[in-house]
């Protein structure tokens, strides 16, 4: 795993570690469009049972181009942010897009994406207020569903990975937050988290990691971004900062002229795919 070190850089940041340079690039023109001449993954949408929530719920997987019965696939859970349901990526982000032109370009592993409603609750769209204390509580009652409901019926639905190391959470803004909690506080179930944008759900740095040599053994990877002109950019800052202090590797992408929106989230995205499961 490598450490980043922020330069507000135009094009690029440099990541140092252990004397090694390797590169997170902005991503190039192109790279969320789609491609008529490569294979294309597939995105269903499928109804599982919350015991969490006592409700049937929807979320959507994608299945990456030549998926196979026969194979076995590491998973993504994919995140959302507070105004959004399991359609916010699919409908403002392509994250199928995303992958396909990865996919074809040869940068990433072949993965399952699953991306789910993040909002825990019987009536769990994002209507009303959205704000509302019960909706903001349902958003930390999701790690009950996805640890108890979610996770346990793709691994049985779909040829998974089912260990820690091939199971890796991320997302963006309220999504983000909630990445980091349920990722870095469930490091026996994931290797891989990944902060985008993250919102004030976000647990104070100490919370996330209080025992920051058990957080070294045990985290792969761990992926911080934020736009600089974001609002929210002092949450992911503080987590970059206790990190650093505690000497947790990690990868800290500042993206220049940035602020709260898809063009940060598809961006990080399109980095954070590429450093999955290698």
């Amino acid at each position: 795993m490598k450490k980043i070190t922020s330069l507000l850089l135009p094009i690029l940041l440099v990541i140092i570690s252990l004397g090694v340079n390797a590169q997170v690039e902005k991503a190039p023109a192109g790279f969320d469009v789609s491609r008529k001449s490569i294979p294309h993954g597939k995105i269903d949408t499928i109804v599982y049972t919350s015991t969490t929530v006592g409700a049937e719920r929807t979320t959507l997987v994608y299945t990456p181009p030549g998926y196979s019965a026969e194979k076995k696939y590491p998973v993504l859970y994919l995140l959302h942010g507070i105004g959004g349901d399991e359609f916010e990526w699919l409908n403002n982000g392509h994250p199928e897009v995303i992958l396909d032109n990865l996919y074809a370009d040869g940068k990433v592993e072949p993965m399952i994406v699953v991306l789910p409603n993040g909002r825990a609750m019987k009536d769990d769209r994002a209507t009303g207020n959205i704000y509302a204390a019960d909706k903001v509580e349902a958003f930390a009652n999701f790690e009950n569903d996805l640890l108890n409901d979610l996770i346990p019926f793709i691994e049985n639905k779909y040829p998974v990975i089912a260990d820690r190391e091939h199971r890796a959470i991320g997302g963006l803004s309220m999504g983000g937050g909630q990445s980091l909690n349920f990722g870095l506080g469930n490091l026996d179930v994931f290797a891989s988290v990944g902060g985008f944008s993250s919102a004030p759900n976000t647990k104070q740095p100490k919370e996330l990691a209080p025992n920051p040599e058990k957080t070294k053994e045990q985290l792969n990877l761990l992926f911080i971004s934020c736009g600089d002109k974001d609002g929210l950019f002092s949450f992911s800052k503080r987590t970059h900062d206790y990190m650093s202090e505690n000497n947790i590797d990690h990868y800290y992408y500042v993206i220049p002229e940035g602020q709260h929106d898809f063009k940060v989230w598809k961006d990080s995205l399109y980095n954070f795919a590429q450093l999955l499961f290698k």
